[in-house]
């Protein structure tokens, strides 16, 4: 077979066609941010092609965004500290956010959302949104080319509704209180939500783009199985059978602790889960994971992130022999899982694309 281009190679492996090799795509989340103007100024896709990788341009940019009407987004804060303050005709919302110095990222610590009243405000937030397209998302597919699989973000929150709850707009602690005292308000805030996401479903499906991705970080550390089934799976499964109907991809960034999730996960009609980790990031290991779906889900990930920046060059090699051999016959992208630390050296990323050439586990 000749050599594919990094495209080809990417789509067929997550599709299940022939492929050449397995494909290697380091995902370069906080260890980008933190290199020299020098590097830097390659961007993602050629640096990526001088370490020997296949670009795999994850949520670079959303296709549709949402558009805020009558909302006055306000910003303040110093010394590590950001206050935003989202004032509507109908009261305001207020987030904290801190910075962490090691990690150069910025955490939210206060969300906005504390009663059935902020409740209300974010309810009406989206019901006076709109949704728009991107331009951004099809300049960055149309640059990418062959040379890599650029894939744009869906929906209208970046991931569903119900997640950008938890993790965004309330919290797990008090979206359980609202949960159990105003599950009405609940609902109805997160059927207006839906509403203005779902129309940027169709930029998706009406783009040249071939595949999509949501930012979900699925996980029981933040919802359950039963929370999981009954808020998050219905949107996306709109989202794949939206896409599917146009020919298009849709992919699951999951990068939390997922054994229980998986078999729910699968019925969501999601092309591949992308950064599935085993510990400390996740809780599964590639072949398990793979145990417990259905042949047609591709996973993405396997290189765990402090494994990355702490194994020796032979227990890299060790490692990314068994994820060759897991994956050789299913549907796999080699990657490490979820980001990677600032920490991790460049030598890693050019040993796992040389092993990965050298390897005589070839599909």
């Amino acid at each position: 077979m000749s050599e594919m281009t990094a495209k080809e190679r990417l789509l067929n492996a997550i599709t299940g066609r022939e492929i050449d090799r397995i494909p290697w795509s380091p995902f370069l989340a906080y260890w980008w941010e933190a290199q020299p103007e020098a590097v830097a100024a390659q961007g993602q896709l050629a640096y990526m092609e001088s370490v020997g990788a296949d670009p795999l341009l994850r949520g670079f940019a959303p296709q549709g965004t949402l558009r805020f009407n009558g909302v006055d987004i306000r910003y303040a804060g110093s010394a590590g500290t950001r206050h935003d303050t989202w004032e509507t005709p109908v009261g305001t919302l207020h987030f904290t956010h801190r910075l962490s110095p090691q990690g150069n990222t910025w955490f939210l610590v206060e969300h906005p959302v504390k009663t059935v009243e902020d409740l209300k405000i974010l309810q009406w937030i989206h019901e006076h949104a709109d949704a728009v397209i991107n331009p951004d998302a099809e300049t960055g597919w149309r640059e990418t080319g062959d040379r890599g699989l650029y894939v744009p973000l869906i929906g209208g929150n970046l991931k569903t509704c119900f997640q950008s709850m938890v993790e965004h707009w309330v919290g797990t602690e008090m979206l359980v209180y609202l949960l159990a005292d105003e599950p009405e308000a609940v609902e109805d805030c997160l059927a207006a939500m839906r509403y203005a996401s779902d129309k940027t479903a169709k930029f998706c499906a009406d783009s040249p783009m071939e595949a999509f991705l949501f930012w979900e970080d699925s996980s029981t550390t933040n919802i359950n199985p039963a929370m999981f089934q009954k808020y998050t799976a219905p949107e996306i499964r709109f989202w794949a059978d939206t896409l599917h109907a146009s020919g298009k991809l849709l992919l699951h960034h999951a990068c939390g602790h997922l054994k229980a999730l998986l078999p729910l996960m699968a019925e969501t009609g999601v092309d591949a889960i992308e950064s599935i980790s085993p510990p400390p990031t996740g809780n599964i290991d590639i072949a398990d994971a793979y145990r417990l779906l259905p042949q047609h889900i591709a996973l993405i990930g396997g290189l765990e992130p402090i494994f990355m920046q702490d194994c020796s060059a032979e227990e890299l090699d060790a490692r990314v022999e068994h994820l060759l051999t897991v994956g050789k016959d299913r549907r796999f992208v080699l990657a490490n899982s979820d980001s990677c630390p600032p920490a991790v050296q460049e030598w890693k990323f050019r040993q796992v694309s040389d092993r990965v050439r050298r390897s005589q586990l070839i599909v």
